[in-house]
């Protein structure tokens, strides 16, 4: 039986997130909705304009599939995640955070002396996140980071499309998504931001490789990928990156495709006050419910139910107590 159900790959970023105007977002010169890649010199000056005319919300552990992760393991799974911080404070905290959350993770071994990756996010009163991201050591996320023993140990790669961003970090996606393969692990992707799809089509898709068992994308970004000019049309077109997909539709919930059947799951009315973290949580919820042998569909609506949840409050992440009454308020449904 394996020993984890998922082995998480990824980038590695401390999470700060400030309630923002639309003004303030607009004078800062920063593309909304989207991730930024940003020097340590643009962190440097962001900040301090963040710290003067914005609202602090939360610092967190982050990236991607870290909250995915996190998430599954808060639910119930065993994961593994593989990242990469320094041996800086941030990253002090960043280890801190996923083994007290119950994450395996390589970073029990050795740090290298660098600077840990950060991530600016910014909340509009519209509850749209807008990311700026420092990816510091990250950025280095190398093959020799993958922990191949845990990997072979696992049901499951999941691999974060933020690593098409960086050329080392890429070389080491593609080589675990050879590796699962090769070993008879199922692969899934997620694009993670309509800006991978944007700017780093061909990395991502040196990812993809031949496809994968199962994506997850949101609309706008499985429009840019297949080049559709209607969503329904881009969704028909998903079947030729992989076997199963999920694509999230915001406040309509989301569209499934386990592999024979395409369903359309409605949303839950609720009102946003954030939603950076969204995707994470849904697949996060989704994939918890995959490894305990939930239909596709159930496990669908679960990802839907517990990301509206989420973005009734700030921040990507849930209070670890949150889970448990979740997943009872969802089994009772």
């Amino acid at each position: 039986m394996p020993k984890y159900n998922l082995y998480g790959l990824g980038n590695a970023l401390v999470d700060t997130e400030y309630r923002v105007s639309q003004d303030l977002l607009l004078a800062l010169g920063v593309e909304k909705g989207m991730m930024t890649l940003i020097d340590s010199e643009q962190l440097s000056v962001l900040e301090e304009k963040l710290r003067t005319h914005a609202e602090l919300k939360k610092q967190a552990s982050g990236g991607s599939a870290a909250n995915s992760l996190i998430a599954a393991r808060n639910f119930g799974s065993k994961v593994f995640y593989s990242c990469k911080v320094a041996n800086d404070d941030l990253g002090a905290f960043y280890h801190k955070d996923l083994v007290e959350s119950g994450v395996a993770t390589n970073l029990d071994k050795i740090r290298e002396s660098g600077t840990t990756g950060r991530c600016i996010v910014m909340v509009t009163d519209d509850a749209e996140r807008t990311m700026n991201t420092f990816l510091g050591i990250t950025g280095d996320l190398g093959a020799h980071e993958i922990d191949e023993s845990a990997l072979e140990s696992s049901e499951m790669l999941y691999i974060e499309g933020y690593l098409a961003s960086s050329e080392k970090a890429l070389t080491a996606a593609i080589y675990a998504h050879q590796f699962a393969k090769k070993s008879g692990i199922k692969v899934a992707l997620t694009f993670s931001d309509p800006a991978m799809v944007t700017y780093f089509k061909d990395q991502v898709s040196n990812i993809v490789g031949d496809g994968v068992d199962l994506l997850f994308c949101n609309e706008q970004e499985a429009m840019i990928w297949t080049g559709k000019t209607t969503i329904e049309e881009a969704l028909s077109s998903l079947s030729y990156t992989a076997a199963q997909w999920v694509c999230t539709r915001g406040k309509d919930g989301a569209s499934v495709f386990d592999g024979k059947n395409q369903f359309d799951l409605p949303g839950r009315a609720v009102t946003p006050v954030d939603t950076n973290g969204a995707g994470d949580m849904f697949a996060g919820a989704f994939l918890y419910g995959l490894s305990n042998g939930w239909r596709f569909e159930q496990s669908a609506s679960f990802g839907v139910y517990a990301s509206s949840y989420l973005i009734t409050q700030y921040g990507p992440r849930l209070e670890v107590n949150d889970h448990a009454r979740l997943l009872e308020e969802f089994k009772a449904i």
